[in-house]
């Protein structure tokens, strides 16, 4: 008899309500549709921002309009119009005719910030993502994406190499959590990870910088783990790092395996397929081995957390069977291929979770 286990950090939420104030039922307000119906618009307000490196210029001491126009090479009218955007969305303050940042916008678009993440744009809102959304209503309809064959996961789709160089800034915090977390292994004994769809392979070299003993695998296609040894190396832990490319559907895994990593991967796929990889995983582990994956998990009536609940539009969008699934259907999907414990843990400060089971 399989034995799960939920380890949740959950969040709690207050409202403050003025002393003596009865409380208003809601009223039927237009203002949600209005503000829907334009939220493309901001999209490419920060997406112009971004481009504009608007952050750094404000950061730089560039504060007024006219300074932000002539360091950014645009026309004053334009920049007055996002800015003050800009402070109604809340990345921007205003105080007389000088702009500052908010806080989150200080530490992650300012250019010279560590903590940087505004190279997210080029593949969040790449083109060929933007496009699949143009006719929402027919993808619905079919359910699933109409981009051509796969969607966004159709093999050696050029977008992962995009993902692997823009969206690692994005991974380093959760890197770390699961490397805390599955990493470290007492009996000072060497320890062999796979990481599979290793991208830009924040994971496996987090988990190598956490034990000096963590020999990593990376799988991915050919193209893509040209990135992944890129960080590989700049992490110092290249000697530690070596790389199986082709598809993870395809490619021997081989055995022996303590750590099986599936990093943003099975939201792609539906439960069969999921299955199978989870299947090839268990026999590639030594026995007391565990799988990791990092999901976007949603509560079982599939709109809370919000942020984690959405991820389903984007699979839906993108990709031809892909959803955001419940920790009960991982669950399901690991005690069907032999795993025998499970354990779930909500990240802190990140709409992902951390799933393990346990062979």
């Amino acid at each position: 008899m399989s034995q799960i286990t939920d380890v949740e950090r959950a969040g709690k939420t207050t409202a403050t309500v003025q002393a003596g104030a009865a409380p208003q039922a809601s009223q039927p307000n237009p203002l949600r549709i209005f503000q829907t119906l334009n939220a493309f618009q901001q999209t490419a307000a920060l997406r112009a921002a971004i481009e504009l490196d608007l952050f750094t210029l404000i950061a730089e001491g560039a504060t007024t309009v006219p300074h932000i126009a002539q360091r950014a090479g645009a026309a004053e009218k334009g920049v007055r119009v996002l800015c003050d955007f800009l402070v109604i969305l809340g990345f921007l303050t205003k105080r007389d005719l000088h702009y500052g940042l908010a806080p989150d916008a200080g530490l992650f678009l300012d250019r010279r910030s560590p903590a940087y993440m505004g190279s997210a744009v080029r593949f969040l809102n790449a083109p060929e993502l933007l496009d699949a959304y143009r006719d929402f209503t027919a993808v619905v309809r079919k359910g699933g994406t109409l981009m051509p064959g796969q969607g966004s996961v159709e093999p050696e789709n050029p977008i992962w190499v995009e993902f692997a160089r823009s969206m690692a800034p994005l991974m380093f915090m959760p890197a770390k959590a699961v490397a805390q977390m599955v990493g470290t292994d007492s009996s000072g004994r060497t320890i062999k990870v796979l990481d599979i769809a290793a991208g830009h392979g924040l994971f496996g070299i987090a988990i190598a910088r956490q034990n000096p003993r963590a020999h990593i695998v990376a799988l991915d296609w050919s193209s893509v783990l040209e990135v992944a040894r890129e960080n590989a190396r700049k992490e110092g832990v290249d000697a530690r790092y070596s790389t199986l490319p082709g598809s993870a559907f395809e490619v021997d895994f081989g055995t022996g395996y303590d750590l099986i990593l599936f990093t943003n991967f099975l939201h792609h796929f539906d439960v069969p397929t999921n299955e199978n990889l989870l299947r090839k995983a268990y026999t590639a582990l030594v026995p007391g081995g565990r799988v990791v994956l990092l999901e976007f998990v949603p509560n079982d009536d599939r709109v809370t957390p919000p942020e984690s609940a959405s991820f389903s539009v984007i699979m839906l969008g993108t990709t031809a069977s892909g959803d955001a699934y419940t920790f009960a259907e991982y669950q399901r999907m690991l005690s069907n291929v032999g795993f025998t414990q499970s354990e779930h843990v909500r990240l802190e400060q990140s709409p992902e979770s951390v799933i393990i089971g346990t062979k």
